[in-house]
């Protein structure tokens, strides 16, 4: 009798409970139906988005002045992911790190808002990153100064080494920042870290010191020997390690590919520029003859090409079937890129 009216007094409350909430369902849960489409997401800057690709998507190319060169031959278009049916590139040439992540809440062209809005109607397996590059380190106005003291015949590596690597330090929590914002932007539509992958992607050097010496003009690749040498042994290497650390710090994995483009770089092939996998000095001639275009005439240079790309996308496709946490994007026997396993 005791332990009779011990369980009702047990299981009444619980009843009660139940009773209350009976009239008010549950909410929805988040994320998208078990059966949406399985998607590959891209955010970031030009390395992402396929600057120097060619064959832009409409409205990337400078209409309504969005110079986001998305292009349909992208790394993120050439990556296999199993499952996936569905590939999203968000990346922008330009783009900050800030303008990855979440910004203020109030920015529609947050990368991360875009990916939460995708992360709703699609399943979102696979999100891939490449940025940093645009923030402190400034890379692309680096090699626009090293364009310059070519010129002028002066020393830009000399003048940028003292201060490079508190450039990259200070990049680095603006990155983790950006992946933060990321993994929130997902958490807040249902999604757990395990439910996704997300890999952070460094910069191959466009430049070597190793070129004919008849392309170091306005033919080809006008920058100084010392300087291409510092570009490609000492710069490109110390942003690859002050993304290994922002990628550590949020769980995230991690490519680098700082040493990906060697014997491919721009005019690395002398005669033969279709071995190269960057683009060499390009100019936009008939940009020129347009105010608001002159002002994006150069914007090609010195990225990846469609070869590049689909190279980048080979390694990243390899790296993404297996489980490993770091990986290093090198040339294999024949020539392909392919990842060499840094940390499992």
């Amino acid at each position: 009798m005791l332990r009779r009216s011990l369980a009702l007094a047990l299981v009444l409350p619980l009843l009660a409970v139940l009773l209350m909430v009976a009239d008010s369902p549950f909410p929805d849960p988040l994320g998208p139906n078990r059966d949406a489409p399985a998607a590959l997401v891209a955010l970031g800057d030009s390395t992402m988005s396929g600057e120097g690709a060619g064959s832009y998507e409409p409205g990337t190319d400078g209409e309504n002045d969005n110079w986001c060169h998305r292009s349909t031959k992208a790394s993120v278009r050439q990556t296999r992911v199993a499952g996936v049916e569905k590939v999203f590139n968000l990346a922008c040439s330009g783009t900050s790190a800030e303008q990855v992540g979440l910004g203020d809440g109030t920015d529609r062209s947050s990368q991360a808002r875009q990916l939460a809005e995708i992360a709703r109607e699609y399943r979102v397996t696979t999100v891939v990153v490449a940025m940093g590059a645009n923030d402190d380190p400034k890379f692309g106005e680096v090699l626009s100064s090293c364009l310059r003291a070519w010129f002028e015949r002066a020393d830009c590596s000399k003048a940028l080494a003292d201060e490079w690597r508190e450039r990259v330090d200070r990049m680095v929590p603006k990155v983790e920042r950006a992946l933060r914002d990321i993994r929130l932007a997902l958490r807040d539509e249902g999604y757990t870290p395990l439910s996704y992958t997300l890999v952070v992607q460094s910069y191959a050097a466009p430049v070597s010191p190793d070129l004919p010496s008849d392309l170091q003009n306005l033919a080809g690749c006008p920058l100084r020997t010392a300087d291409m040498r510092w570009v490609r042994d000492t710069a490109v290497g110390d942003l690859s390690d002050g993304l290994r650390k922002a990628a550590s710090a949020v769980g995230a994995r991690f490519l680098d590919l700082s040493r990906a483009g060697a014997k491919h770089e721009a005019c690395a092939g002398g005669k033969n520029p279709d071995s190269e996998w960057f683009t060499r000095l390009t100019v936009d001639f008939d940009g020129l003859r347009d105010e608001v275009r002159a002002r994006h005439a150069l914007q090609e240079s010195f990225h990846p090409n469609a070869r590049g790309h689909e190279q980048f996308g080979r390694c990243m496709t390899e790296f993404l079937a297996t489980s490993a946490r770091e990986a290093s994007c090198v040339a294999d026997r024949d020539g392909n890129l392919t990842p060499v396993l840094d940390r499992d």
